[in-house]
């Protein structure tokens, strides 16, 4: 174990969009813990509804998008050594459940809910984890692309559950992060045709960068009347994306399916939508969601991202931001100003 300050700094929440960076104790390692100096945390989009919305409990702060250093490791804790370079990985699922059994982790009944847990995220100097929610980041991978193995596997989760395979046409809701990095998986996977519904400008041009074919608008799509439940739009494509969480996106991208194709709810929103059952019905079409990722959802993330296959630097914003630029980037990203990956550096 290497020598510890007693107080480290934090991006704490306050209440409704207020952030202060404040000092708090260094967390203990435990005998099964690991404790980890973070080099990068990346801003997730619940990071905004957690800090931005008040989701979240004050007196807590976020960030699960990161990468780091060993610094302190328990006797308990396993293969892991000082000075080791380390990615955050999946919370350790309980194991026995039915979800579990059936290796999808991600509907481990022992899971937290999003920002109610008590667990303090990586806008941190350090961040303690389990010894088993760690992995090694692979050789060679530069640091900022290995921030992206979080989202990344969250991207191929809903890739999976909506069964995207190649030749097929896709469409995507929202150029988030989310949508951004399912575009690029996509685009290494031979799908036939990517499209991209975005309002934002920024986005738009992100979404072409990382290998949209082509991008809309919202008002852009025809969406039939409920009086027209069995029709089937021009250029309906198999599998619908929905990374926005918006209400009118959810709705208007179910009328964008083929007969039998299938809409993935990824994106996280309060406002629920209206679906029309009988459009649901006469076209046999699935609606499921997709919550974390794979069992191997990391891992795959950090092959792929090695691999060299993906845009990176396209994903990410430039550069990155201090803790004490922390709430001014939020802002930047909820407002449309920030298209990218923002990388924080505590």
């Amino acid at each position: 174990m290497t020598e510890l300050p007693a107080e480290m700094d934090a991006a704490v929440l306050q209440g409704p969009g207020q952030i202060e960076v404040q000092a708090v104790p260094v967390p203990e390692v435990g005998d099964d813990g690991v404790l980890v100096a973070v080099d990068l945390c990346g801003i997730c989009g619940s990071d905004l509804h957690m800090v931005l919305e008040g989701w979240a409990r004050p007196g807590t702060w976020q960030g699960h998008e990161w990468v780091g250093r060993v610094v302190a490791v328990g006797p308990d804790a396993g293969r892991w050594q000082v000075g080791d370079a380390v990615v955050g990985g999946p919370s350790e699922p309980c194991g026995t459940c039915a979800g579990c059994r059936a290796h999808r982790p991600s509907l481990c009944s022992g899971r937290d809910d999003p920002g109610r847990n008590d667990n303090a995220g990586a806008f941190a100097t350090y961040k303690r984890t389990r010894a088993t929610e760690l992995l090694a980041l692979p050789a060679g991978l530069d640091p900022r692309a290995a921030a992206l193995a979080e989202p990344l596997g969250i991207a191929l989760h809903a890739l999976h559950n909506g069964g995207v395979a190649a030749g097929q046409r896709v469409l995507v809701l929202g150029a988030g992060p989310i949508g951004a990095l399912a575009i690029a998986a996509m685009r290494t996977m031979d799908v036939a045709e990517i499209t991209c519904v975005e309002p934002n400008a920024l986005r738009r041009e992100l979404a072409l960068a990382v290998g949209a074919d082509r991008v809309l608008e919202p008002d852009d799509l025809v969406v039939p009347s409920i009086a027209e439940p069995s029709l089937v739009v021009e250029g309906a494509v198999d599998v619908v994306l929905e990374c926005s969480g918006n209400r009118a996106a959810m709705e208007a991208g179910l009328a964008q399916l083929v007969r039998g194709g299938t809409m993935v709810l990824v994106g996280a929103g309060i406002d629920p939508p209206r679906f029309d059952p009988n459009r649901i019905l006469l076209n046999e079409l699935v609606i499921t969601g997709a919550f974390n990722y794979d069992a191997d959802g990391f891992e795959q993330a950090l092959a792929l991202l090695a691999s060299g296959r993906l845009p990176v630097e396209a994903l990410l914003e430039p550069g990155a931001v201090p803790l004490a630029g922390l709430l001014d980037a939020m802002r930047d990203l909820a407002d449309g100003r920030l298209a990218g990956k923002v990388l924080v550096q505590p």
